[in-house]
């Protein structure tokens, strides 16, 4: 069931990977465009239609939330990880007195307000709500919403954890729009962030722009790179990342075909006894496989072509070769499930190549750092040649006299 092949066969697992939102985004246009105009209206038919929602309220009150002792020892344990790590990430306010006279640093401030979309379809993700609204309170938002279309207690329980006394009870593209643009019921935010199906990707790429937006989330993937390491945990780890979605991919690069050959046998083992092995299953014959590699070099390369979102390494002197990663599980006690749950950086990340360009959600994401200058007399006397010569090979005249006025008293 799952592949090995060489890695000159394999490029299909090694090319980056287009998210295809063309056809959903025609879907998604016109359901943005009634929420727009319609408010809470159109939310509310969409709800219907699409959700399930019977009701007539869209806020769904956290407090009657019930969950097990252990569930809330595990949100007591993961959110502290969480913000310890969010609060390493957070921009700090910096200044610099140079000797020429000029006074410069940056101030930070947080957004007004922010929307997190939480998924609950086949797995509803109470870990998402951590990761998404904890590095928001790390950065000061003020205004925090948070929408689900069908909010398990474990949701709800996380969110009145956080302090979040209301939950939208609203999905797919119609949530994201009541966010974006904002109706009589829920507010209009400045970021939304958090997964979705490929709907509420859709509605994230046409609403980019109105509203910020964390990356356009595509089938979730893992990438680990080992020549040496137990296959029980090898197969472990594929198979955590496989029973996401069908369309989850889980590539091994090793130049091991012993342990390329242990690994398969290891899957197959292990996928008798897992319940979401429907799941996982397609996602293994369809997008996975062992690729052997001429030489970890190989591999490395590979991986960074790929810029997964999730990489594993074995063998920690590679991290100073990686280039383009999600985020990086170093070690055989470091599982990625460690960090979708309770290790403390944030498990939204950039799938489909985006990690190429940016890393996971953080608190900085829910800042602006504005830059500030100061001035002495002495050194805009100093800069005035190089502006107004600038100024004027660019033809703004005003620029070079807004120096010059002042040069003259």
């Amino acid at each position: 069931m799952l592949r090995i092949v060489n890695l000159d066969q394999a490029q299909s697992f090694v090319k980056r990977k287009a998210v295809r939102l063309a056809e959903a985004e025609q879907t998604v246009q016109p359901i943005l465009d009634a929420v727009e105009e319609r408010g809470d209206e159109a939310v509310l038919e969409f709800a219907r239609k699409f959700d399930g929602f019977t009701g007539h309220e869209l806020k769904l009150p956290t407090a009657s939330a019930r969950v097990s002792d252990e569930f809330a020892a595990a949100l007591e344990t993961a959110a502290k990880n969480i913000r310890e790590y969010a609060e390493l990430q957070l921009p700090k306010e910096n200044w610099v007195t140079f000797p020429d006279g000029r006074r410069l640093g940056h101030i930070v401030r947080p957004l007004e307000s922010m929307g997190a979309y939480i998924p609950a379809g086949r797995y509803p993700l109470p870990s998402t709500l951590l990761m998404t609204v904890i590095p928001a309170q790390v950065a000061g938002v003020k205004t925090i919403c948070v929408t689900s279309p069908h909010p398990s207690a474990e949701i709800l329980a996380a969110a009145r954890f956080l302090g979040i006394s209301t939950v939208f009870r609203i999905g797919g593209a119609h949530g994201v729009a009541a966010l974006a643009f904002g109706t009589a019921t829920v507010p209009k935010v400045d970021r939304i962030v958090g997964p979705g199906n490929i709907y509420v990707a859709a509605a994230k790429k046409l609403l980019a722009g109105e509203v910020g937006i964390d990356f356009i989330a595509g089938p979730t993937e893992i990438v680990i790179i080992a020549d040496d390491a137990d296959p029980r945990y090898l197969a472990a780890d594929m198979l955590a990342q496989a029973e996401h979605d069908v369309e989850a991919s889980s590539i091994l690069l090793t130049t091991s075909k012993t342990l390329a050959e242990q690994v398969v046998l290891e899957v197959e083992r292990q996928l008798k006894t897992l319940v979401t092995a429907p799941v996982a299953c397609e996602a293994i014959r369809n997008n996975s496989a062992v690729i052997l590699c001429p030489s970890i070099d190989a591999a490395v390369e590979a991986s960074n072509r790929l810029a997964p979102e999730h990489l594993v390494i074995y063998d920690e002197s590679l991290l100073p070769k990686i280039q383009h990663a999600g985020s990086i599980f170093v070690g055989p006690s470091s599982p990625e499930a460690a960090g979708d749950y309770a290790s403390g950086p944030n498990h939204v990340l950039p799938t489909s190549g985006a990690a190429r360009i940016r890393g996971g959600l953080s608190s900085a994401d829910f800042v602006k750092i504005i830059s500030v200058q100061q001035l002495t007399p002495e050194a805009l006397r100093k800069l005035a040649p190089a502006i107004t010569t600038l100024a004027r090979a660019e033809g703004l005249e005003a620029h070079a006299r807004s120096v010059e006025v002042r040069l003259a008293e």
